[in-house]
């Protein structure tokens, strides 16, 4: 079976797994996502090609990281992932991407994220869910983070930290490609 393949098998039933853990059926989870019920049953049967905003709304309204709908569950006590392993869920038209790294276990997961911004590229987020919090640290270059409206520049060895539950965006600033790390610190979910 090729990769894409695959992966997108485990998202259908990754995805199909947590909504019945949930309670929720095609129309609610749909509503609450903000997805129509036909992709809806269509991602469910392995068919369709969901973009990144919609994984995380899924994710946020089945209250599971957005890896949880990705991959397997891991019983390893220790865990390397490997850049060749991490595929990008974001690309932008000036080459700026996004990649989940890696979601930590538990009960309150954290979501570790690698990300490229080109100057002048930016990703808008939907709001996430209440609790949900975000970091943000600029290893080389310069960004705009953009919450609720507000911007507030950060740069290469600065930190920045937010309630993700609001309308928010990266932006990439300066002459040259900002590169960051990005933790998602998810409230914790249903048992």
């Amino acid at each position: 079976m090729a990769e894409p393949e695959a992966a997108l098998r485990t998202l259908a039933y990754n995805v199909r797994a947590a909504r019945v853990r949930a309670g929720l059926s095609l129309d609610e989870l749909g509503r609450r996502a903000k997805v129509s019920k036909g992709a809806l049953v269509g991602l469910e049967k392995a068919q369709g090609n969901p973009n990144f905003a919609t994984l995380v709304r899924l994710a946020d309204s089945l209250g599971v990281p957005v890896s949880a709908l990705l991959e397997g569950g891991s019983a390893e006590r220790v865990r390397v992932v490997g850049a060749e392993a991490v595929m990008p869920l974001w690309r932008g038209e000036r080459g700026s991407e996004a990649r989940l790294v890696l979601t930590t276990a538990g009960p309150a997961a954290t979501e570790v994220w690698r990300w490229t911004l080109e100057p002048g590229e930016e990703y808008a987020s939907h709001p996430h869910q209440a609790g949900v919090t975000e970091t943000v640290s600029v290893t080389a270059g310069e960004m705009v983070l953009v919450v609720d409206g507000a911007e507030y520049p950060v740069g290469a060895g600065e930190t920045a930290t937010f309630d993700g539950d609001t309308a928010h965006a990266y932006r990439g600033a300066g002459s040259g490609t900002c590169h960051l790390i990005m933790t998602v610190h998810l409230p914790p979910g249903p048992g």
